[in-house]
């Protein structure tokens, strides 16, 4: 049997191409049903984050192309090779302890991916999609995680993408925000964590907008802040310095004509805004717009490289805890064949695109 990871990421592809495959939490398990018949694999989890869109998958001769499983994610029919990577057997493996282990995520050492890869681990075991090869892997990419974050120094001082968001306001207001007025737009995971780390910067001044008006008010109320209805929130925008939009929306939430009239209220007042969703929130062209200063999650970049550098000492230390458990794994998984050919096990195109998948009901979708 052959464990591999076919993928995506910030390193390989932009923004823009990678929300064209950007799978909700709610939708993995149908996904990663679809991708299990489809490509005709007996074991599969699929992981999609801001930063990521990667096939974990088992099989014992896989024919496919991995083109083609990512045209099929995306529902179109879209040259996805110039954007995607695909590992096997030890290299999969040591890809994705890097990954929980939060190595290869654009702020070296941070933790939300480790909860990330546990959701899309627990989600295929949930819908039957894993075995006993995923269920040894994850279980173990999980500990290996731990293990690293506990015995290095990795984790020291990293920060998560919406710390960096507010670490990004601070640059653009050049010191403290005290006296700045920001909203943030979603109140799942990400923006409260941007609200967490605003309180910590000092700011007192903090509206939370969220379709959910009551977990709004929850978050508001926490942090001394002022929950504000998702249909008022363009009107109290007109009072925002900065607006932080971080929902679960597939669609555009921040529309060029709806700032438009933002800006009128405002009368030119600059304004921020940061979005850090992935499906993006804010239409790109806004920032045409005079005065609308707009940044994506990869802006955050730069940010990112700046904090790599004090972290990096450890990276040596935990290499070597992933190796010691990517061939610990690997030799009980794998005993006769060792180490996997390096050769692209995708070969020869088996999956049928057919449009309009990714938006219809999968046959025998667990759950």
């Amino acid at each position: 049997m052959k464990f591999f990871v076919a993928g995506m990421s910030y390193k390989t592809a932009p923004v823009e191409v990678r929300e064209q495959l950007a799978v909700m939490p709610k939708g993995l398990k149908c996904f990663g049903c679809r991708l299990k018949i489809g490509g005709d694999l007996s074991e599969v989890v699929l992981l999609s984050t801001c930063n990521r869109v990667e096939i974990y998958g088992v099989a014992k001769k896989v024919n496919g192309n991995v083109h083609g499983l990512f045209r099929y994610l995306a529902g179109r029919d879209m040259d996805f090779g110039p954007y995607t990577y695909v590992r096997e057997g030890d290299e999969a493996m040591q890809h994705l302890f890097s990954v929980v282990s939060g190595l290869d995520s654009m702020v070296l050492g941070e933790t939300e991916i480790t909860g990330q890869v546990k959701l899309a681990y627990q989600t295929a075991q949930e819908g039957k999609l894993t075995g006993k090869i995923l269920n040894r892997v994850f279980q173990t990419a999980l500990q290996t995680g731990k293990e690293v974050r506990t015995n290095t120094q990795i984790g020291r001082g990293a920060t998560s993408v919406g710390s960096v968001a507010v670490e990004l306001a601070e640059k653009i207001f050049e010191g403290s925000l005290a006296n700045k007025t920001i909203m943030i737009i979603g109140a799942g995971k990400m923006g409260e964590a941007c609200i967490r780390h605003l309180h910590k910067r000092g700011a007192k001044s903090v509206m939370v907008s969220n379709r959910s008006p009551q977990r709004a008010e929850e978050l508001a109320t926490e942090f001394g802040g002022r929950a504000i209805r998702i249909e008022d929130c363009y009107s109290a925008m007109a009072d925002a310095d900065i607006v932080v939009s971080s929902t679960g929306s597939p669609n555009i939430v921040l529309h060029r004509k709806d700032i438009e009239a933002v800006m009128r209220a405002r009368r030119g007042r600059p304004l921020a805004l940061i979005d850090i969703a992935v499906p993006r929130d804010i239409d790109p062209d806004v920032q045409l717009l005079d005065n609308v200063y707009l940044y994506d999650i990869d802006d955050l970049e730069e940010i990112m490289h700046e904090n790599l550098r004090v972290r990096e000492q450890a990276l040596a230390q935990c290499r070597d805890i992933i190796t010691t458990r990517s061939n610990a794994v690997m030799a009980k998984i794998s005993p006769v064949e060792g180490r996997t050919p390096r050769a692209p096990i995708f070969n020869e195109p088996s999956i049928q695109y057919r449009p309009g998948w990714a938006f219809s009901g999968a046959a025998g979708c667990a759950g």
